[in-house]
């Protein structure tokens, strides 16, 4: 069968530096940092801590049965998984390029298939293309806080990183014995084609500048992530210019003065048991003060100074002592924020606090006026603000 006309013939791709070597190294450098990068993201989908109610936005007794209590130490855990998430995934962009410039004649063969091992090769391929990009394309946009299509983010990023992880690993078996025998016979120092252009980059030259632009973007992005004086250098973090960035305001989240003003009382149930509480009444509790962070999984970080009452201290006065779990409503109507459950360690936890003041003054309506959870070490989603209600599983 005659290939038709375009880029399916016979040197329409001209570089010489495209071959076994320069794809092989591409696709080592990317197996790390993709490695890297989905584990992270299977991590911090654990840290959501989705077995317990009102946190499973993917639910994990069906899809992602491997889950544990989310540790509270060390405080900057989340951080540093949502940092390494972002951040090296932002420096896979320029590899996937290169590595996709590299075999793109392999792309446009003739005949697309020979034969049921290369069908199989080229679907894992066809996946890992596709869902590479989509992983990348709108994790750069939910960073961005910019969504411009119309499905959650966070239910198709976990289900693209399940196809993307499937393909890789077909990829990689299927690849494995070319991988060896290109490397017996010394094919991977070899070119796709004979009789091309010139070269204008050796192949480490654009290896190189893939490696360089990885270092720009992280460059751009990783201050926002260490956060300090850093944060004005993250040139493309939205949330750059505030060393205490807002995701969702009072007003977004329709919080109003007269939901938090004088008639605001936090209510604790334990089964039948209903313990409420004002704003004065949690003040003259013992107040508990520490400096933690809160990690977002956008990849941004802020430490501040949080005081406030500690949850087991709230737990005992709820009648629960010894509390299993506690689903924690925020003031907020509807949503996937309004909610979240943490376990007995998070409510144990030495810094769990439901915080009051921070940096020594009350809370703003923009941080959680008039209570919020700050729990160290777990996604920012989970410490929530605007606190109503808290019941205790005894």
């Amino acid at each position: 069968m005659k290939a038709p006309p375009g880029p399916f013939q016979p040197g329409f791709f001209r570089s010489p530096i495209r071959g076994p070597w320069l794809t092989g190294v591409l696709g080592l450098i990317l197996l790390v940092l993709t490695a890297i990068v989905a584990l992270t993201g299977f991590l911090s989908h654990i840290a959501y801590m989705p077995d317990l109610p009102g946190n499973a936005i993917v639910p994990a007794d069906k899809d992602f049965p491997f889950t544990f209590d989310w540790p509270t130490s060390p405080t900057y855990l989340y951080a540093i998984n949502q940092s390494l998430h972002t951040n090296v995934g932002l420096m896979v962009i320029p590899f996937l390029l290169a590595k996709l410039w590299s075999v793109i004649p392999k792309l446009f063969q003739w005949p697309p298939v020979n034969g049921p091992t290369q069908a199989i090769e080229r679907l894992s391929i066809a996946l890992l293309v596709s869902s590479s990009v989509f992983q990348l394309a709108t994790g750069v946009m939910n960073a961005q806080y910019w969504y411009p299509f119309k499905f959650n983010f966070v239910v198709a990023h976990y289900y693209g990183a399940i196809v993307f992880v499937a393909a890789i690993a077909i990829h990689v078996i299927v690849k494995m014995p070319i991988v060896f025998r290109a490397r017996r016979d010394r094919e991977w120092m070899k070119p796709i084609q004979a009789d091309m252009d010139e070269p204008t980059i050796s192949r480490r030259g654009l290896i190189a500048f893939a490696g360089a632009g990885a270092g720009v973007l992280l460059l751009g992005n990783v201050g926002q992530s260490i956060g300090g004086p850093l944060r004005k250098t993250a040139l493309f973090a939205p949330r750059r210019d505030s060393g205490f960035p807002v995701n969702k305001t009072a007003a977004a989240a329709g919080i109003t003065p007269e939901m938090t003003g004088a008639s605001y009382q936090l209510v604790l149930r334990v089964g039948d048991r209903v313990t409420a509480f004002t704003r004065e009444d949690l003040l003259a509790l013992p107040q508990h003060t520490a400096t933690l962070p809160i990690a977002c999984v956008e990849g941004w970080t802020t430490t501040q100074e949080w005081t406030g009452v500690k949850l087991s201290e709230l737990a005992r006065r709820a009648g629960a002592p010894d509390a299993s779990q506690v689903l924690v409503e925020s003031l907020q109507e509807g949503g996937v924020l309004r909610r979240a459950s943490l376990s007995a360690d998070q409510i144990a936890a030495g810094d769990a606090m439901l915080a009051l003041k921070v940096n020594g003054a009350d809370l703003s309506p923009d941080h959680g006026y008039p209570a919020r959870v700050i729990v160290p070490a777990l996604p920012g989603v989970h410490n929530t603000k605007w606190v109503g209600e808290m019941t205790f599983t005894a």
